[in-house]
């Protein structure tokens, strides 16, 4: 199904120990990571438009109202006064008004946020996202089980309008992390989908996502938008036959050999191989008609799969050649010029950088500002090429904002497959001989008013699955949207010694079923019908492709299999390192009790603190500061770990070198862990501790060890601390967990980003 590509800019109380204690605030930063590029057409986000209006009738009262209704004494600590209100549209031709109310207090010291939105006339929450003052009873070891956590979703939503008839949807619960691990400070979240259904049939786009945390308080929620009108439905009374639906989709079933991208954990591993998938002629099919469901409807004739033909036979040159910042800036201020006397365009910044291709880009963020207010995001240039390789177009949001939407003459879709070649041929000359045309419909957003193409990529004469050119293209010709994905790989897999293309199209004819769906075909207010459709699945997991090498079914997200370990006292604790993606094994006979390396414990403590993505941590740390260690530069395997350590305060950068490979020890890793607090300072200071203890002779670091027992982060037992004994895995996942509930306890307004 379609996907949409949504880039979201992601924008210490210490116990008192015989004297008070200051912690350091120390900040974390957060790494982004790429979003994963699809041969889907890709939608353009929706940008949410504020407007203006004396006709309201609802007030803030009627919202805090509601919100108490559903939510009863959550939030007695807030007065009508810390809430703040504001109406909407989603778009500028949208007639469904949605009304936002949210709210920033303090509460003991911290940051409590809410974000609320409401629709239609019986003020039906559609979405809510709330973060508390304190859940620490929420981080590791949770409060409540995941099934305890289900029991309070599925109870919460009955309490909407038809919840009764949604349904637990297990395949689309749990959601992942765009990073390779989970942090020990952040709380336990357990994510769950429901689907709504009508006659005991799942209605595809009619869901409700709810989020819990581990102390069983309900966070987030999101329903998606109703149809603003009644809508009809199919009757299910009335279907065909599904073994006759099964039978035609055999006869007429084709496969297509493909390169396939897999995003892996951690997710800064990409793989490719070749895989075997439907030619993707059509979706489904009409369960009362027989009809072949397609992108652009349904049809009683089934489309030709469509031969792999390239933009342009052969390549041609770059736009521009080595461009400057000037030149950059100068191309973008042609592009986003605006026809208006009311709007201002304003360059803030063009910025180089790598992104997350390798490729070297000038980074320009801009703004329209207008009379009342103004919108800024951010496009994308080639350095070397001077090509645009990632815009997204807010004209059209700016003017409707300032009531000057223009209504043109709707172009065809051929007439718009046109204009995004020209424009692909003047803004990324040089990527289009590499690149082919669409093979699937476009997908025509009748309420945007875009239609969205996706050009392939084809190498050595085949079609790449996850790497296209996607471009939007608005209904009267202008360009909306351009993004190019070129993922570079050295070994391409080779299509020797393959399945045949017989032997997997009977594989998927073997593997075939359908799942029967209401689903809305087309997106226009107007079209308030769902049919009954029959979806085709493979091998019953929902997956479309198989190993052409060896045969196993596959899918371009691989989901990981994690090894479960036992331990006579560790033994949660290294299972949630292990499925959080802190601590990699390789299998069930780890052994925990094996002494850890420095590069591991830093590794696992780095990753228990802040979001890691190795990738572009490699990069970010060659760009901003040189290597700090003689001997761990950007080619050693903990290169990007040590220097997110030494960005931390964990490791000192004074120190010539660092043996990654000597194990590390009580002593040291109680220096590490008072670092990351931010207590070095306090630390340093022996003479003020006294260490009663049996071993205290041999304790270089008097005052890191005072506070790592006093914190109980590595308490003594038979009062010996052991300095110089070295850690083992299962010690170093205890110890690691303690420390993450210090961090918490002492970040400064809920947040701590390294």
């Amino acid at each position: 199904m379609l996907l949409t590509n949504i880039r979201r800019v992601i924008l210490v109380k210490i116990n008192k120990i015989g004297f008070s204690i200051t912690a350091a605030v120390m900040s974390f930063g957060m790494m982004s990571a790429a979003s994963a590029d699809t041969n889907s057409v890709e939608q353009p986000k929706q940008i949410e438009i504020k407007v203006a209006s004396t006709e309201n009738t609802v007030t803030k009262n009627d919202l805090i109202k509601k919100l108490n209704e559903v939510f009863p004494n959550k939030f007695n600590f807030l007065s009508a006064s810390d809430f703040q209100m504001s109406r909407g549209h989603y778009y500028p031709e949208d007639k469904t008004v949605r009304y936002d109310l949210n709210f920033s207090k303090k509460v003991q010291g911290k940051d409590v946020y809410g974000y609320i939105t409401f629709v239609g006339e019986d003020l039906e929450i559609e979405n809510f996202d709330y973060q508390p003052a304190n859940v620490a009873d929420a981080l590791f070891p949770a409060k409540i089980s995941k099934e305890e956590a289900q029991k309070i979703a599925e109870d919460f939503i009955k309490k909407f309008p038809n919840g009764e008839q949604y349904q637990f949807d297990k395949n689309n619960s749990d959601s992942y992390s765009y990073y390779s691990n989970n942090l020990l400070t952040e709380p336990i979240r357990y994510s769950f989908s429901f689907i709504r259904t009508k006659n005991q049939v799942e209605i595809f786009d009619q869901r409700i996502h709810v989020t819990v945390l581990g102390n069983g308080e309900i966070v987030q929620f999101y329903s998606y938008p109703m149809a603003s009108k009644s809508v009809g439905f199919d009757d299910v009374q009335k279907v065909k036959n599904k073994d006759e639906i099964l039978e035609k989709i055999k006869e007429n079933l084709q496969v297509q050999l493909q390169y396939q991208i897999n995003y892996e954990y951690p997710y800064d591993k990409r793989t490719v191989e070749l895989v075997y998938s439907p030619s993707g002629q059509f979706t489904g099919v009409h369960a009362l008609t027989g009809q072949w469901q397609t992108e652009s409807g349904f049809t009683q004739d089934l489309p030709k799969a469509k031969e792999i033909e390239t933009i342009v036979p052969k390549p041609l040159a770059p736009r521009q050649e080595g461009i400057t910042p000037d030149e950059a800036k100068n191309i973008a201020e042609k592009l986003l010029k605006v026809d208006s006397d009311e709007i201002t365009l304003t360059i803030d910044s063009v910025e180089e950088q790598t992104d997350y291709n390798g490729r070297e880009v000038y980074s320009i963020s801009y703004m329209y500002n207008y009379k009342n207010g103004g919108h800024g995001t951010v496009l994308q240039i080639d350095k070397n090429t001077g090509e645009l390789i990632d815009y997204y177009d807010i004209k059209n949001d700016v003017l409707g904002e300032l009531g000057k939407t223009d209504n043109k003459n709707k172009i065809t879709s051929d007439q718009a497959l046109t204009k995004a070649i020209n424009y692909l041929k003047e803004y990324a000359p040089s990527y289009l001989h590499e690149y082919a045309l669409p093979i699937n419909e476009p997908y025509a957003d009748e309420v945007s008013g875009i239609y969205n193409f996706s050009f392939p990529r084809v190498v050595n004469g085949i079609i790449v699955s996850g790497d296209g050119i996607h471009i939007g293209i608005k209904f009267d010709g202008s360009l909306n949207s351009l993004s190019i994905s070129h993922l570079e790989f050295e070994n391409w897999p080779s299509t020797s010694n393959i399945i045949s293309e017989e032997e997997a199209l009977q594989r998927f004819k073997d593997g075939l079923g359908l799942k029967l769906q209401y689903i809305m075909q087309g997106s226009n207010d107007e079209e308030s019908h769902y049919s009954l459709v029959y979806t085709p699945i493979f091998n019953d997991k929902g997956t479309n492709s198989f190993d052409a090498t060896n045969g196993e079914w596959t899918s371009m997200f691989n989901e990981k299999d994690y090894p479960v370990i036992s331990h006579p006292t560790a033994e949660q604790e290294l299972n949630y390192l292990i499925q959080n993606n802190i601590l990699e094994v390789k299998d069930s006979s780890f052994n925990a009790d094996a002494t850890i390396t420095k590069g591991e414990a830093l590794k696992t403590i780095v990753k228990s603190l802040t979001y890691f993505y190795d990738e572009y941590n490699i990069r970010y740390e060659e760009q901003v500061h040189p290597q700090t260690f003689e001997n761990i530069g950007p080619d050693h395997p903990y290169y990007s770990v040590v220097e997110q350590a030494v960005s931390m305060g964990i490791l000192n950068p004074n120190n010539q070198d660092l043996n990654t490979s000597a194990l590390v020890t009580r002593e040291e890793l109680a220096v590490w862990y008072v670092r990351a607090l931010g207590l070095e300072q306090a630390a340093s200071h022996n003479d003020i501790y006294k260490l009663d203890i049996k071993d205290a002779k041999e304790v270089t670091y008097t005052g890191y060890v005072a506070l790592a027992d006093a914190l109980e982060l590595l308490p003594t037992e038979n009062d010996l601390f052991k300095p110089k004994e070295n850690v083992t895995y299962a010690e170093l996942a205890v110890s690691t967990i303690r420390l993450a509930h210090k961090v918490y306890e002492n970040r400064v307004n809920g947040y701590r980003y390294y």
